[in-house]
């Protein structure tokens, strides 16, 4: 029983110790870098969301390009 309760406090020490590493980088990837997003309605069609479709398109949203002005034409801009 001993040995049980030393492998179940091992393991939470270990799992909380990569949940306080992976949050915090996690969320600076999400911010600094890139993050995923869902494109839904007729706004932004025919480039996204082709035919009339009712489902939506996932794009991937670069936060690195706009941070270095690195903007071209043609390239689409998300504004919140």
């Amino acid at each position: 029983m001993a040995q049980v309760q030393g492998l179940r406090k091992r393991y939470l020490k270990a799992f909380f110790k990569g949940f306080f590493v992976a949050v915090p980088v996690t969320v600076t990837f999400l911010d600094r870098v890139a993050c995923v997003a869902r494109v839904e309605g007729a706004s932004m069609q025919p480039s996204l969301n082709p035919g009339g479709r009712q489902a939506s398109d996932v794009v991937l949203l670069n936060h690195w390009s706009i941070r270095n002005y690195d903007v071209q034409r043609g390239d689409i801009v998300s504004l919140v």
